[in-house]
């Protein structure tokens, strides 16, 4: 007797779901090209579209290069697993943190974190990002700070690491990474970009030993306004430009 074939993932999703998991599976395949990893570890999550209070997240074990949209992992804010086509299940740090996020900011609906030498480099000097690159500046009044209390497995640290972040889009976690938010996939993305970048940028600058120049805060204050002001996100061509890499490169991600 034959046996009944499962459903294929893009055909038990909502078209919604679908593109949200193109989207994410983009994410993770640009950090992984832009060497933004640390094995299995880390992760980039997104919210399902709709009114279940479920997101994405990749399944443990999987290098960032190997996510595609049909293997991310669905979980609910409990840790319930919803589906899980690999059966590798989910990396319970990565539930803890993320999970915290989704739950006490419906508007966010991509986090991204990560584990990267400059990231990890900061996170550990005492004064934290300076505003001495224009991509440091751009961040200005958007980064929060938390300190570290040990590998996230306890849920009890999700409700300082909420408080900790407020309502910044980045955030440093002490000895440990960096994460970011967004609206979007793209726009998380970019501000992890942006992060990661400004961490090099003062990693690289202090290893020199010389004075730095260090710009007033007005200066910062204005970049970050200029980086936010009406209709500039929009027209940003960063992300179609990266699915445009992908594309040439290795478009497995779309399946």
């Amino acid at each position: 007797m034959n046996q009944p074939q499962p459903v294929a993932i893009r055909d038990r999703v909502s078209e919604q779901e679908w593109e949200m998991r193109v989207n994410l599976a983009a994410a993770y395949r640009c950090a992984a090209h832009l060497r933004m990893t640390d094995l299995i570890y880390t992760h980039i999550s997104a919210r399902v579209p709709g009114d279940q209070p479920h997101f994405l997240l990749n399944a443990f074990g999987l290098m960032w290069d190997e996510v595609k949209a049909s293997n991310l992992v669905k979980v609910d804010y409990d840790g319930e697993i919803i589906d899980d086509p690999t059966g590798l299940g989910i990396n319970r740090a990565g539930f803890v943190i993320h999970s915290a996020i989704h739950r006490a900011r419906p508007r966010v609906h991509c986090v991204v974190h990560t584990h990267t030498a400059a990231g990890v480099g900061v996170s550990a000097q005492a004064q934290g990002l300076l505003p001495i690159s224009q991509h440091a500046m751009r961040l200005t009044g958007n980064v929060s700070y938390h300190d570290y209390e040990g590998v996230a497995l306890d849920l009890d640290e999700q409700k300082r690491l909420v408080s900790d972040m407020g309502e910044c889009m980045t955030m440093i976690l002490r000895n440990h990474g960096l994460l970011s938010c967004g609206d979007t996939v793209r726009q998380a993305f970019d501000y992890m970009y942006y992060l990661e970048r400004a961490c090099q940028a003062q990693i690289a600058a202090l290893a020199g030993g010389s004075t730095l120049v260090m710009p007033s805060p007005e200066i910062a204050q204005k970049v970050a306004q200029q980086f936010e002001r009406p209709g500039y996100q929009e027209k940003k061509g960063e992300w179609r430009a990266l699915l445009r890499m992908l594309d040439k490169t290795d478009p497995s991600y779309k399946t």
